[in-house]
């Protein structure tokens, strides 16, 4: 089950808030299931400006390289360099030491444009199908 406090992508990444208009990224179960054992992670620098829905990095596991989007607009706080050396941590945890990304977030209102858990799980059942 997805984290209900969680918002979610139609692309499958997840942004937990945080206090102080920040909040933590990462991929959804459903998608470290779907690309399998993932091998390496290509995450923006510290510092970078990140555009809501835009590409920010990569993810390649043993069956392809897929595209990382962001949730939300804002400035890359840090990356997970646990999750850089160790990219099975995400296969492992996506919810919890397998998050990729912290933001500051340059207009929490943006994340009005996500789907709560509900909505995510509802879509989930239909990208199944």
């Amino acid at each position: 089950m997805n984290p209900k406090e969680y918002k979610y992508t139609k692309d499958h990444e997840w942004l937990c808030p945080e206090p102080g208009n920040k909040g933590k990224m990462g991929l959804a179960n459903y998608a470290q299931t779907q690309l399998g054992d993932i091998v390496f992670l290509d995450l923006p620098q510290s510092g970078t400006q990140v555009d809501q829905f835009k590409k920010i990095g990569e993810v390649e596991s043993v069956k392809a390289v897929s595209d990382l989007f962001s949730p939300a607009s804002g400035k890359v706080l840090e990356i997970n360099q646990n999750a850089v050396d160790e990219p099975k941590l995400v296969n492992e945890d996506p919810y919890g030491t397998g998050w990729l990304v912290r933001l500051e977030l340059s207009d929490p209102s943006e994340l009005d444009a996500l789907m709560n858990s509900d909505e995510y799980d509802k879509y989930e059942a239909e990208s199944s199908a």
